[in-house]
């Protein structure tokens, strides 16, 4: 069996989070016998007509970590053509946050919704900059029981690993509720670590980066559940 995925990021051959993106792709469609054609997508050609018509062809799109993006609104325009189209989306630290922004703008209707990186004096940041870096750090994680990351894990806590600075502005968290938006996962702090659209056939984000967790030996379940998903 094969399917399709495009990885939309700025490919950085020294970053370690791409490496492990493309690491994790190949450990968890060797556990499930599945052939997948990845191919890494700069976010100045999804913001191109010609590019987002590319990105339609693909069964699966991953909106993938660093940031911030050359292209912000390609990046925007990835997330919501996956949402729109029904097209499996995982968003991992970067795709993560832009998958709020999108979320913000397009669907709760809050036009001038920013990200702290690339607009820090805005007046609606929904992705703000938080009180203690998160670079280099592993936490622990806590789903809610009969979650969906909660089945897809089989356990309601893991330790996983982040590499940002920014994250969910926790002034529009009810905003964000409110619209449709169901909150995956906490960590001890309190924070919001991961989010999904529940009526979409799979779009979920995750500040943490699970593709860092995974190993030929222990293919990572999300992974591992994105590349199963069906749209």
């Amino acid at each position: 069996m094969s399917t399709t995925l495009a990885i939309v990021a700025d490919f950085n051959p020294n970053a370690k989070s791409h490496a492990a993106t493309n690491a994790a792709i190949a450990h968890c469609a060797a556990a499930l016998g599945l052939a997948v054609k990845h191919d890494w997508i700069g976010t100045a050609e999804a913001a191109s007509p010609a590019g987002l018509s590319r990105l339609a062809t693909y069964d699966r799109i991953w909106a993938g970590p660093c940031s911030p993006y050359e292209s912000m609104e390609g990046a925007l325009s990835t997330i919501r053509l996956a949402r729109e189209r029904g097209i499996p989306l995982l968003g991992t630290c970067g795709g993560f946050q832009h998958l709020i922004i999108e979320f913000a703008r397009n669907i709760l209707g809050v036009a001038d919704a920013e990200h702290g990186e690339t607009s820090p004096d805005a007046s609606r940041l929904f992705i703000s900059r938080l009180a203690c870096s998160l670079v280099g750090r592993a936490m622990t994680l806590t789903f809610p029981a009969n979650s969906t990351l909660a089945r897809i894990y089989g356990q309601t806590t893991a330790e996983e690993e982040y590499i940002c600075n920014f994250g969910v502005n926790p002034d529009f968290i009810p905003q964000l509720q409110s619209g449709g938006l169901n909150i995956l996962a906490s960590d001890s702090e309190g924070a919001v670590r991961a989010v999904e659209l529940p009526a979409h056939p799979f779009f979920i984000g995750t500040l943490f980066l699970p593709q860092h967790r995974s190993t030929p030996s222990n293919p990572h379940p999300l992974v591992s559940a994105f590349l199963r998903a069906s749209s």
